[in-house]
């Protein structure tokens, strides 16, 4: 799907995310490694000190399946998983027997009201990673929090730059260039030149080919006539793509 419709290259795509974060067990990760994948990001590690590190699911997960009816792996699978460690919402330490319930995502924490709530929570959080096993620190939230909320957009990359200007061992990196670190690890001196950590991409390092896009309203016999958007660069197909149906012609499993 993203390939045929949101022209990005297969050789780029690295990694997966479940929706909603429901995890479909054996059958979701043996179709991960079958197709290449190199990680997943789906599995949530509740709030620990201190937090875990991504690790192979060659072996068994080292926390409980975490979540409400979640359908974990149970057998081996050759994909690293690149574990959702929960934020702790608070915005300094408390007391080691308190019983504090962790958030997955940034915006899911509903003590964040205020652009000061998200710095304390923030810093609360990067010195319990810091300061204990240095396991990367995810920033996980949806993107349209910050459009409908353009003060937290601004908090964070205050913290941000605060971060980066103040720790000169702390990058901001992607997944597959943590795994890049994890499979030939470097000291703080030679992370500068790291060769995995100097790629860089943005808007402004790769030119838009998207002369006009679309906004295709399709239904899909396999979705029971409903009609679904697609956005895509390419010309509509004739059905809501879906699986088994990559092309959208119709085709029914």
């Amino acid at each position: 799907m993203m390939v045929r419709w949101g022209n990005v290259p297969a050789d780029d795509i690295y990694g997966s995310r479940a929706p909603l974060l429901r995890l479909g067990g054996n059958r979701q990760f043996t179709a991960l490694e079958r197709e290449g994948f190199v990680y997943d990001s789906s599995m949530v590690a509740p709030l620990t000190n201190p937090p875990f590190w991504p690790y192979p699911l060659a072996f068994s997960a080292p926390h409980r399946c975490h979540g409400n009816f979640q359908n974990c792996p149970t057998r081996s699978h050759s994909v690293m998983e690149m574990v959702m460690n929960e934020f702790d919402p608070r915005e300094e330490p408390g007391y080691d027997d308190e019983t504090v319930s962790g958030c997955a995502m940034l915006d899911s924490c509903s003590q964040i009201r205020t652009p000061d709530n998200l710095y304390n929570v923030l810093t609360h959080n990067f010195i319990r990673h810091y300061e204990q096993n240095r396991a990367p620190m995810g920033m996980f939230l949806h993107a349209a929090w910050l459009k409908k909320q353009p003060e937290m957009l601004d908090a964070l990359l205050f913290w941000l730059d605060e971060v980066l200007s103040t720790y000169d061992d702390v990058y901001l990196v992607t997944m597959s260039q943590v795994l890049a670190w994890m499979q030939s690890p470097v000291d703080s001196s030679g992370a500068v030149k790291f060769p995995a950590w100097k790629q860089k991409c943005t808007a402004l390092d790769t030119e838009s080919t998207c002369v006009s896009s679309q906004n295709c309203q399709l239904s899909s016999p396999q979705l029971g006539g409903i009609k679904q958007r697609l956005q895509t660069c390419n010309t509509c197909p004739s059905f809501y793509p879906w699986v088994g149906d990559v092309a959208g012609q119709g085709v029914q499993v």
